[in-house]
């Protein structure tokens, strides 16, 4: 069916229509103009009756969608800033690595013979260079650092291509480094290798998400994350053998952002996290916090992991 244009007072009609509670008509055209009539789409389900039925529940309140839309804004900010300083983390951990062992000539640290030998991912290596190079060609022109030592030096260090590297490429960088170098970077954040194989993917997708204001609060990953201690200790509880939460939710992403985050960063991160949670179940008159909570995969408890080490 063809959509057509609806006016800000035909929209409203439709909401009223669903049994949707409209208090200040001026109040919802002002965030319908501002924001959009269909980010209403991505927030309504846990208002509604049903999926099938697709009318409010009685006495949901329009304020209510906005506020979850506005939360699942502000979480997003509080993400983007901590995937931030972890990007830049492991970007310098990464550069150090490479200078220290393959020095920091771009001839000599992205030579093919510093990454993986496996005869399957030799491909995977040259087209991966070709990708790194490239981009240094493409973003170095807008970056100063790179312009000053092109310039003056006539080489680009590790140090300085990284900064005009895309996550995503780092992540994919790691994976075609040997072992021991794989290792050596694990060691520094504490984890091992394969875990970090899988956070680092997880890490770019969400990075992506929150810069480009996608829907986070409910997001589900493709990859899902290994077991950790964390699950346990919180209790989180299982079905069919599997646990319900931290695997392929948000709350894995914390399970991440806990184990590479600097303690003081993630405490500080989870202390933001909570007062947003804590503002949004003020704003909730129809349903309950615990709802939200759930798609997000949190467990109620999930504030005792800041304690845990």
């Amino acid at each position: 069916m063809e959509k057509i244009f609806k006016t800000l007072e035909e929209q409203i009609t439709i909401l009223r229509n669903k049994n949707l509670i409209i208090d200040d008509e001026e109040y919802v055209k002002d965030i319908l103009l501002r924001e959009n009539y269909f980010f209403i789409n991505g927030y309504r389900y846990l208002f509604m009756k049903s999926l099938t039925e697709r009318t409010y529940l009685d006495g949901a309140n329009f304020r209510e969608i906005y506020a979850l839309f506005y939360f699942d804004r502000q979480l997003r900010n509080i993400l983007f800033k901590n995937i931030l300083i972890l990007e830049n983390n492991i970007k310098s951990i990464l550069s150090y690595e490479l200078s220290k062992k393959y020095g920091f000539k771009e001839k000599k640290y992205l030579n093919p013979s510093n990454f993986t030998r496996d005869p399957k991912k030799s491909r995977q290596v040259n087209d991966l260079l070709k990708k790194v190079k490239r981009q240094i060609i493409i973003n170095g022109k807008e970056h100063a650092a790179t312009r000053h030592y092109q310039t003056n030096y006539g080489y680009l260090p590790p140090w300085i291509v990284v900064k005009v590297l895309s996550f995503g490429i780092v992540g994919e960088l790691y994976t075609i480094l040997k072992k021991e170098d794989q290792e050596s970077i694990a060691n520094i954040f504490n984890v091992d290798i394969d875990s970090l194989l899988v956070y680092l993917p997880i890490i770019a997708n969400y990075r992506n998400l929150c810069a480009h204001e996608d829907i986070c609060y409910e997001h589900k990953t493709q990859k899902e994350i290994p077991i950790t201690k964390y699950h346990q200790l919180l209790n989180i509880p299982k079905t069919n053998g599997e646990y319900i939460y931290g695997i392929n939710d948000l709350f894995s992403l914390i399970i991440i952002l806990k184990r590479l985050l600097r303690k003081d960063d993630f405490h500080m991160m989870l202390n933001e996290i909570s007062y947003e949670i804590d503002y949004l179940s003020g704003r909730l008159h129809t349903i309950n916090i615990n709802k939200v909570l759930d798609r997000m995969g949190f467990p109620e408890n999930y504030k005792e992991i800041v304690r845990m080490d």
